[in-house]
């Protein structure tokens, strides 16, 4: 692989601001964090791909007192097990419940999922995150 080299005009100010952020994230270098921003904006573009492959987390928050729920949720994962890879359950105290599903689809498949789970009445709390498998990017 080549490397290319660019340059970029940029106002102090934000220059100064990137810089701390740079420390801050314990990058080495601002190429480094540059190439990050670049990677991040290609893997959001890939999300807008509706039949494109990709990877992330379903995060739910839940009472599991919650009359049914957990047999709603269940039965949502089974509807789209070709989707679901793995699922984490932990019980943060006697009521709340934590559930993390990794989920691998398109990326329309994939937040349809997710609209389902988080929409579930009862879930607290939910939040999709997707990235991506990796195959597209260097």
């Amino acid at each position: 692989m080549s490397t290319a080299r660019f340059g970029i005009s940029i106002d102090e100010i934000l220059l100064g601001k990137f810089d701390r952020l740079i420390e801050e994230k314990g990058y080495a270098n601002r190429s480094e964090a540059v190439r990050d921003l670049m990677r991040d904006a290609l893997v959001e573009r890939e999300w807008l791909q509706e039949d494109g492959e990709t990877v992330g987390t379903v995060t739910l928050v839940y009472d599991h007192h919650t009359r049914d729920l957990s047999d709603k949720l269940t039965e949502h994962q089974h509807n789209h097990h070709q989707a679901i890879i793995s699922v984490l359950h932990v019980h943060l105290d006697a009521h709340n419940c934590l559930e993390v599903a990794v989920v691998r689809g398109s990326a329309s498949e994939v937040r349809k999922l997710a609209d389902e789970l988080i929409g579930t009445k009862g879930v607290k709390h939910g939040k999709l995150v997707m990235t991506t498998t990796g195959l597209n990017l260097v």
